[in-house]
Order: C-alpha cells, then structure tokens, then sequence
C-alpha cells in the first residue's frame, strides 16, 4: 500500500511531544533540543537539560550542536552544487582528481563514495581499531592511508559497508576541484544560500566557538567525561558539522521544495543505489531512505563521542523532526521514532516483540570468514536488558524472528547492517545459517565450543602491512589481550574465545568506533583475520 492509499493525518500536541523527553527534562544533566515542523512550517522547538554541566544554560532548538554522520548529507551536497557548475560529474572516478592514491581507488566513482557502496577499507575505522594514542590524525594522514592500502573490503557496488573514510575522499577531491577550504566549499554553496547561518564545519573540539553545546560521554552512576567527540581524527564531510535544530529545520524545507540544489541534484539525493546483485542499498547520497511502520521516510543519524542526532522526514504527511543530544547515553533516533509515532495516526502496528525460544550459537562460513553469534543478552557495553541479539562480525544489535523462521537485525543498526538468516536444521539449535546481507547470499555452519588452551594457542605477536600495524596477544590478569599498533600510535583490546579459533573483540576504551569485532585464526594459528561491520578479514600472520 502506498502512502497515498493510507489514511495518515498529522497532529503535534505539545504536552504529548513533551511527555517523550520526561527523561531529559531535567535541569542538573545534558539532555537534548528537538525541533519539529509541519509542511516546513516549524511548530515545536524545545531543549531539555543543561548545554554543558559547567554552566547554568540550557539547551535550545538556536544552539549550536554537533550531530556526527548527519554531516554527510551536507558533504553530498555540496559536491552536487560543484556537479551543477559543470566542474565535476557524480560518475568521475577518483583517481581524475586524486592519481596519487593507489590504484585501488582510482576507479571507483563519486556517486559510490557517497553511497558508502565504494568497497574501499576505510581509512578512519582502520585508525581507530589500530590507535592513535589520542593525537589528532588529521585529513592528510587519512589520505596517506589511501596512498599506501593495497586491498579493498570488496569490488566498487557490490557491498553496502558503511565507510567514513570515502568521505574523506569525497572531501579531499572538493578542495582540489575548487582549490578552496572545505569551510569555504559548504559555505558558499550550502550554508549561506539555505540561511543556515549558524552552521559550520568544525574540525576538532579544542577552539572556542560561540553559542555552543558541549559533548557529554557517560560513564556510569550519573558521570560524565569530557572527550574529542571526533575521536582524534578530522572526519570533514563525514561527521564534522556543528549545526542548530533551526538550522536543520531549514534543511528540512529546502529538501521537501528546493530554492538551492537542482531537481536533478535533490534525485540523486534521494534515489536509492543499487548494487551489482539488483538489490537497493535504501541509501542514495547522504540520504537513506526507509520504510518506518509502512510509511515512506527519509533519514540520516549521526553520533560521536558525547553527541548524537537525528533527521528523520516522512514526506507524505509534511513531517519533519530533528532531535540532538548532547550525552551519548540518550538516542536521538530512539526520541525521533517515538514523535513520528505519537504525531501520526494510520501507522502500521509496531513489530511486535518476539517471546518465543530463540536459538543461541556461534556459526562461521568457510568462504568469507564472516560471523555470526547469536545470544540472549545485553544489548550494549552498558546494558542490561536481556533481548535477542545477533552479533554480525561482532556488531552487537537486537534481533528478531519472522514468522517464516528468519532472523533479523532491527533497530536502528537496521538501516546500515540490512542482515537477514535463515535457520537451516532445529530453529532451537540450527545446524547452518543462510545468511542475506544486502543481496549478497552466504552459509555459516555451526562452530563447536572454544577450548581450554584456545588463549594460550594463540598467544604471540603478529603483523599486518596494513599501516605497518602489529598486533600483540598477551594474557594480562584474568583477561587475554590483543594490542594493536601502527603508524599513528596503539589501542588495546580485550578478546573472548568464542569458538575454535575465533575471538570476539571490543577495545578498552569504548566509545573507538565501531566497538565490536572478530578474529577468526587460520590453520595452524599462524594468521587471523580482523573484521567489524566496515572492515572485512584484515589479515595479521604471526611473526616468527
């Protein structure tokens, strides 16, 4: 049924939008500022809790705020703008702006890097799980990673995998094509003619910009730290924008009836890629595109260390909401979801929560290496709810259970991760998954339980050419170790046999992004491949 078919109508009652954010609204801890209009005509704007815990002020729908990977629609953006001056085309391929890349890189084009489709490694996550030591890693040192990395994750358009480092590519190109900072790129073509006056790209968190929030990271028992809500690394297009809910507001209009960007541009915005398989990757330049409860919807979330949001649009009925948070223990999808469904009437039902037995297990396939545990457990590092998780490469996500027996990852790791597994033998304890990620179709077979020695066997130093990185597993206390080091400093993690030769993974340090992963050991011991959902079977072989 399509939107047009559906009964839907829209209605913004204040105490009921206020009611949603009850947790929030509070006047001693961070919160968030939310932002709602109707047919581009703002009807509610509110904060909630404090801008920062050093001073009395609280939040607004006019403060500046970051919002991590909702930067990227922007990014997109402008580099259509340049498309539309003729000074570049979405179907060039890198290596016309960038030759000193390596090879690998040349051939894909624009339009794959902004549809996270490129197949490329992704330059920030390999910083990140590899270590910087906390220094600022900044755009140059990401493109050096580029010039060097001599595999890919995949072939370009075979595989959504959500990549913030092709981003970084996109931006570097802009420069060059305009032989401008990237500040002056977003201004002139995106800011200053859509009146978002109080946006602006901010690189790293240590200079004083007026009119602004502070990031908040959570550690429990009601504290908070002060980190780089960047993680170290100058992300740019990809996660850099420090914005207002006014100002996203005004994005907002401008997407539903465009004064600033072409038809053409807003339809390539908007339009789905498609793989090499056929399948729609839901995500078209910074935009992904979704159904939320049987409705069209348009929406891009973003998160950093202390900071998350969300834009989410649903065009049928006029709705715009965009939610910022400046504490990363409150979700700013989770609060936007919860507005769509207490503004529209005619929604389908939500998906009702699964209660019947769901079958736990580690399986792994023999092809790609990729792995699958499934469990009833916490749903974060800080959780405590038990529900049904499907860990994907160590991405840990709830999951629920389809009539016909498949299993899917929902939430809002949905959009990015599209996984779906079919239980082959007893749905209680299933001999095989057939596991569907975007399309692209795989078997995994059961693994047996991890053994005793599984630690000690692997202990030892290994080596990647991959930024000259080692990897180091120890065993330290009553927990093993993997540390990694490369180029731009180190990061530690701790590790779990979960099977035969395959480890779980999740850094010491738990906002590094993303924080979960595997190590799947070769014959022998004498290898083992990393993977996370953004890099696939980075390959470590041990050192004599």
């Amino acid at each position: 049924m399509s939107n047009v078919d559906r009964n839907l109508s829209v209605s913004v009652n204040e105490a009921t939008v206020d009611a949603l954010f009850t947790d929030v609204n509070q006047c001693q801890l961070p919160g968030a500022a939310v932002g709602i209009a109707v047919d581009g005509r703002p009807v509610y704007r509110k904060g909630f809790g404090l801008a920062s815990m050093e001073l009395p002020i609280v939040l607004s729908p006019a403060i500046r705020m970051r919002i991590g990977s909702t930067s990227k629609q922007f990014a997109a953006f402008a580099f259509m703008r340049l498309c539309e001056e003729g000074l570049a085309t979405p179907d060039d391929p890198v290596g016309k702006y960038l030759p000193e890349l390596n090879p690998v890189c040349h051939a894909v084009t624009m339009r794959q890097l902004m549809g996270n489709i490129s197949g490329l490694r992704d330059a920030c996550d390999l910083v990140h799980q590899i270590g910087s030591d906390g220094r600022r890693v900044t755009t140059g040192d990401l493109l050096s990673v580029y010039r060097e990395v001599h595999d890919v994750n995949a072939a370009p358009g075979t595989a959504f995998i959500y990549n913030n480092g092709g981003w970084v590519i996109l931006c570097a190109l802009m420069e060059r094509i305009t032989k401008q900072p990237l500040e002056e790129v977003f201004s002139e073509r995106v800011f200053r003619p859509i009146g978002m006056n109080d946006t602006h790209l901010r690189r790293w968190d240590a200079d004083y910009v007026p009119n602004s929030a502070s990031c908040h990271r959570a550690r429990g028992s009601g504290r908070y730290i002060r980190v780089e809500t960047t993680y170290g690394l100058d992300y740019v297009g990809a996660g850099s924008i420090a914005t207002t809910v006014d100002d996203m507001l005004r994005w907002c209009k401008n997407m539903a009836d465009p004064s600033v960007g072409s038809a053409d541009t807003w339809k390539a915005m908007l339009t789905p890629q498609q793989l090499r398989n056929g399948t729609s990757s839901g995500y078209g330049q910074g935009l992904s595109s979704f159904k939320y409860r049987g409705v069209d919807a348009i929406e891009h979330s973003g998160g950093g260390a202390g900071s998350n949001a969300q834009m989410l649009r649903v065009p049928s009925v006029g709705l715009d909401v965009v939610v910022i948070s400046n504490r990363s223990d409150k979700n700013a999808s989770t609060y936007a979801e919860r507005i769509v469904d207490a503004c529209i009437s005619g929604l389908d039902a939500s998906e009702p929560s699964y209660e019947g037995p769901f079958p736990t297990g580690v399986f792994l396939s023999p092809s790609s290496g990729r792995v699958i545990e499934l469990v009833r457990g916490q749903t974060s590092l800080h959780g405590e709810a038990e529900v049904p998780i499907c860990a994907f490469d160590g991405f840990r996500a709830p999951a629920l259970v389809d009539v016909d027996g498949t299993i899917r990852i929902c939430g809002v790791a949905a959009p990015i991760l599209k996984v779906a597994v079919k239980m082959i033998g007893d749905p209680a304890r299933p001999a095989r998954l057939e596991l569907d990620h975007w399309g692209n179709r795989d078997e995994l077979v059961r693994a047996g339980p991890p053994s005793s020695t599984e630690v000690e066997l692997v202990i030892g130093e290994y080596s990647s050419s991959i930024l000259g990185s080692t990897a180091i597993i120890a065993v330290e206390g009553d927990r093993a170790t993997l540390r990694m080091a490369g180029r731009f400093g180190s990061a530690s993690h701790i590790i779990e046999a979960i099977g035969p030769g395959i480890f779980r993974s999740a850094p010491v340090e738990d906002f590094i992004l993303p924080p979960w992963g595997t190590l799947v050991f070769g014959e022998g011991k004498r290898s083992f491949a990393f993977s996370n959902y953004m890099t696939r079977r980075l390959t470590f072989t041990r050192r004599q």
